[in-house]
């Protein structure tokens, strides 16, 4: 019995190590095809990196590699040994990946709009493939991860701002306008990391307070083909007692249940909130009537 349900674990984590492999050497591929031979750096320690390399001619893989040894052991302290280890992977198959593709020939030159644009998409989705499956290819990855925790903040957002240092740093070596279309590349590769991280079919969470629940939560059922839970609360100021609507939608559905709560009571108290991910239930995609 016991094996049974080891071995599903391991194939997981196997599964887990190759994406996070895969997205260091997608990575690996935008650096060295788009970005560098443009005078365009990554952020983060990679970006340092790339500045180590420019300025005193050190592999840029092995610069990657030792830069990033004070990140991983911050990440196996706060974050845990699986962390830590999958970030190890990535890190290593990431300045594999400079090393080996360090020769190969750019596949964009001197278009720096289409520089900053392919180059972001495409280290945004190697970050954001190692991240989803719980590594991370960057000390500063690392950080905001462990910030995140502690911060009302996304991953991702805390990713573009801790970069905000390392990019005047990089304005010394491939000047401003290096450093503006660095900054540029790395925001399009933060929008494209919280996409891949989050999902493209992300889910809402609607809170609702409102005169009528139970039709409210019929129609919701009825039209939506959604399941919602109730918890009273009660009214600070007047101590009244209300139940609060709880109820979990697709994106797509967002402006359906907008409707729906418009057309019920206008004057509902809505809340609403983003979800990166939803498990178990019976959370599928419904016909909207």
């Amino acid at each position: 019995m016991k094996t049974g349900h080891k071995q599903p674990t391991v194939l997981k984590k196997v599964l887990r190590g190759l994406a996070v492999i895969i997205g260091a050497f997608i990575t690996s591929y935008g650096l060295e095809a788009v970005l560098i031979p443009n005078n365009v750096s990554d952020g983060g320690v990679t970006g340092l990196s790339i500045v180590g390399y420019e300025l005193f001619g050190v592999p840029l893989g092995i610069l990657i590699a030792v830069l990033n040894i004070p990140f991983i052991f911050l990440g196996y302290k706060q974050l845990g040994i699986d962390f830590a280890i999958y970030s190890v992977l990535g890190i290593a198959s990431l300045a594999v990946g400079t090393a080996v593709m360090h020769q190969i020939s750019p596949i964009i030159e001197s278009d720096t709009l289409l520089v900053t644009v392919v180059g972001g998409i495409i280290i945004g989705f190697g970050m954001g493939l190692a991240l989803r499956n719980g590594g991370a290819l960057d000390g500063i990855d690392m950080l905001a991860v462990l910030l995140s925790r502690k911060l009302p903040f996304g991953t991702s957002d805390l990713i573009l701002f801790l970069n905000t240092f390392v990019f005047i740093v990089v304005s010394t070596v491939f000047g401003l306008q290096g450093a503006i279309l660095s900054g540029i590349a790395y925001y399009i590769a933060s929008k494209v990391i919280h996409i891949v991280e989050e999902g493209l079919t992300g889910a809402k969470t609607f809170k609702i307070l409102t005169r009528y629940p139970e039709i409210m939560v019929e129609t919701i059922r009825d039209r939506l083909g959604r399941g919602a839970t109730y918890n009273l609360v009660e009214g600070g100021y007047s101590n009244e007692q209300f139940k609060e609507i709880t109820c979990v939608i697709t994106r797509l559905e967002d402006s359906k249940m907008k409707e729906i709560i418009n057309e019920i009571d206008p004057n509902a108290f809505v809340m609403v909130y983003d979800v990166a991910e939803v498990k178990g239930g019976n959370f599928k995609k419904r016909d909207i009537h």
